[in-house]
C-alpha cells in the first residue's frame, strides 16, 4: 500500500472526518439562497468555510504522526520527507475535489442558481488548495492536535467573518474593509460575486492568481518546517 492510498484510508477512519467529509458537503447543497446578499445560495458561501475545517482535520493527521514518531523514523526510511508529505497533501486534495464536484454538481441536479457551476468548481478547487496549504503551515506551529484544531477554529472564524463569507465586507467599518484584503477568505468571497454577477476575465484571473499565491507562501512555510 503506497502513502497516498494509506493516507486516503486514514482520513475516513475517523467519525467526525467521515462528518465533515460527507454530511456537511451535502447538506451545504440544500441552504436556501437569498434574495439580497449573499449572491450565491448560503450553502456555498458556509462550503467556503468548511473547506477550512476540512483542510485541518486532514492535516492534522500529520501532526499525528509526527508526535509519534513517524516523521523522525523517515529520516532512516528509504522514503525520504518530500516524498510523504507530497504522497499525504495529494491524498487530501483528492478528497477536497471530490467534495467540491459533490457540492457544485449536487446543487445543479438540485436546481439552485450557481450561474457558472464550471467557474464556482475552479474557483472552490483552488480555494482548496490554498486552504490545504495554510492548514500545512498551520500544524507545523504546534505539537498537539487538539490545540491546533481549536485554536484554528477560531481563526477559521475570524477571516470567514473578516472575509466576507459570513457578511457582507460592505457593512463593516471602513478599516476592516481594508484589512479584508490580506485574507485568502476575501478572494473566495470576491470569486463568488464574480461568479454570480460576472466580469472581466481578468478579475478572475486575479483572484485565482493570489489564492495560488497564497498557496505557494504557505506550502514554502509548511514544506520549511518539516513538521518536525
Amino acid at each position: 500500500m503506497t502513502i497516498f492510498q494509506f493516507a486516503l484510508k486514514r482520513s475516513f477512519r475517523n467519525k467526525t472526518n467521515l462528518l465533515f467529509l460527507t454530511l456537511f458537503p451535502v447538506g451545504a447543497i440544500f441552504l436556501p439562497a437569498s434574495e439580497i446578499w449573499p449572491f450565491l445560495p448560503f450553502g456555498y458561501h458556509y462550503f467556503g468555510v468548511l473547506i477550512l475545517f476540512v483542510s485541518i482535520r486532514l492535516a492534522s493527521i500529520m501532526l499525528e504522526d509526527r508526535v509519534k514518531g513517524v516523521v523522525k523514523r523517515l529520516a532512516v526510511a528509504p522514503i525520504s520527507h518530500l516524498h510523504y508529505l507530497w504522497q499525504n497533501l495529494l491524498a487530501y486534495m483528492v478528497i477536497l475535489l471530490f467534495q467540491c464536484a459533490l457540492a457544485v454538481g449536487g446543487g445543479v441536479l438540485y436546481g439552485q442558481e450557481l450561474y457558472s457551476p464550471f467557474a464556482l468548481f475552479c474557483l472552490f478547487v483552488t480555494f482548496s488548495l490554498t486552504s490545504l496549504a495554510l492548514a500545512l503551515a498551520w500544524i507545523s506551529l504546534f505539537r498537539n492536535k487538539e490545540t491546533s484544531f481549536l485554536v484554528f477554529m477560531s481563526i477559521v472564524v475570524l477571516i470567514a467573518l473578516l472575509g466576507g463569507l459570513i457578511m457582507p465586507i460592505e457593512m463593516m467599518p471602513a478599516v476592516f474593509e481594508r484589512l479584508a484584503v490580506i485574507f485568502p477568505t476575501y478572494w473566495l468571497s470576491s470569486g463568488m460575486k464574480w461568479v454570480a454577477l460576472g466580469g472581466q476575465t481578468t478579475d478572475i484571473l486575479l483572484i485565482h492568481g493570489m489564492l495560488l499565491l497564497y498557496t505557494v507562501c504557505f506550502l514554502i512555510i509548511g514544506s520549511i518546517r518539516k513538521i518536525a
